[in-house]
């Protein structure tokens, strides 16, 4: 395998680089999605929230009207504009919900919704959105069954709660995304989820890669060898009908270009074993070609966090304020903040700053801030990282 050097054996050039750089001109220009935190409140108590969420919602959260002002900067966008994801804590806490949908909808910016599985995600609530014009819902699956799940939500039958709730929310006509935070209570279980999701139908599988901030400090994180395993296993999973993205974990994306161009990359281990096998168990032979998009997103490329009181950040994991949109515009933020410029550039530093992936893949910038202070530096869950700082030659791998 040969990724140390920018000009050391690389991806040849075809269609799918054309289509990443005609992204990435986009991404210079404008963000891919906008996450808004509407509110800190939540009703759960989950042990690893990024939020640090909470009963009620936190003093000076942004208003109606500059939400709507958020909505009219992306209004102005040249199309296709930024998907707008309304997340929180718990996005369903805010009276003006659909209130702002509705603007949303009427300046042409596309919405979808992240809501917590509670008791305010109801049946009616769900009709409500569908004729508000939502069209995509995310909810969260952090386990097989009720003993892993529950244990994370902090809430005891949050998983039954939770496969009622997907199912009603693909009668109800939604594309579902189940979002997936891996740790090491639920990383040998993660086949069995995919097996669950299949059963229902479920059209997008998020998988959250760790990151110590909020409640997650105290979560202990996959190693960077899972971390390898994993994203072999979730290219194979991705072979099922639903499509498989990443948060936090952009080696996904040099995994699949590896195994598309048939190039060896690092080994993998008994977990990846365990896995795959699982997966073969339960699901049978793949049905679908590959489906793991390869859009080189990351924090701060295509995407960009509002903070629940207006603040601008490159990601939610990423807690680096670079503006506030009560004094700046967020357009301008994400385009000429130095911090944006730089993660956009690839110009990290270490392992991640020479590798031939650092574009594609680029490494968490999240967790490269969370392990050492400097977003720029490289992300200690790559394997890639790993070995070279146990003086191994990557290229030999």
């Amino acid at each position: 395998m040969t990724v140390t050097t920018p000009d050391s054996q690389s991806v040849g050039l075809h269609a799918g680089d054309h289509r990443r750089e005609v992204l990435q001109r986009r991404f210079n220009d404008r963000p891919l999605l906008v996450f808004w935190e509407m509110t800190k409140a939540c009703d759960l108590a989950c042990f690893h929230c990024r939020a640090d969420a909470q009963p009620d919602p936190s003093p000076g959260e942004l208003t109606t009207d500059e939400g709507r002002h958020l909505i009219d900067e992306l209004a102005q966008l040249a199309s296709p504009r930024p998907i707008l994801i309304l997340t929180g804590g718990d996005c369903l806490k805010r009276p003006d919900l659909l209130e702002l949908i509705d603007y949303a909808r009427s300046a042409s910016v596309p919405v979808a919704l992240a809501p917590s599985v509670t008791l305010l995600l109801t049946r009616e609530r769900m009709r409500q959105l569908r004729e508000h014009g939502i069209k995509t819902v995310s909810i969260s699956l952090d386990g097989m069954n009720a003993d892993t799940h529950d244990a994370v939500r902090g809430v005891s039958g949050h998983f039954d709660a939770t496969m009622a709730t997907l199912r009603e929310l693909k009668d109800a006509g939604f594309t579902v995304q189940i979002n997936t935070t891996v740790m090491a209570r639920n990383v040998q279980q993660l086949a069995d989820i995919a097996q669950l999701l299949h059963a229902h139908h479920i059209d997008i599988w998020e998988v959250f890669f760790l990151i110590s901030t909020g409640r997650g400090t105290d979560v202990n994180a996959s190693t960077p060898q899972q971390n390898e395993d994993i994203c072999n296993f979730l290219v194979d999973a991705s072979q099922y009908g639903f499509t498989v993205r990443s948060v936090e974990g952009p080696f996904l994306r040099r995994v699949n270009q590896q195994r598309l161009e048939g190039v060896d990359g690092p080994a993998t281990g008994e977990l990846y074993e365990l896995l795959h096998s699982r997966l073969r168990e339960v699901l049978g032979e793949p049905t679908h070609a590959v489906c793991a998009p390869s859009a080189a997103t990351r924090d701060g490329n295509g995407i960009v966090f509002v903070g629940a009181t207006g603040d601008v950040y490159p990601s939610g994991f990423l807690p680096l304020p670079l503006g506030n949109l009560r004094h700046s515009s967020l357009v301008d933020i994400y385009r000429d903040a130095p911090l944006m410029l730089a993660i956009r550039d690839a110009a990290f530093s270490g392992t991640c700053g020479v590798c031939s992936f650092r574009q594609l893949c680029g490494g968490s910038r999240s967790r490269a801030f969370a392990s050492s202070g400097d977003p720029l530096g490289s992300d200690p869950a790559c394997v890639l990282v790993d070995v070279a700082r146990r003086g191994v030659d990557v290229a030999s791998l």
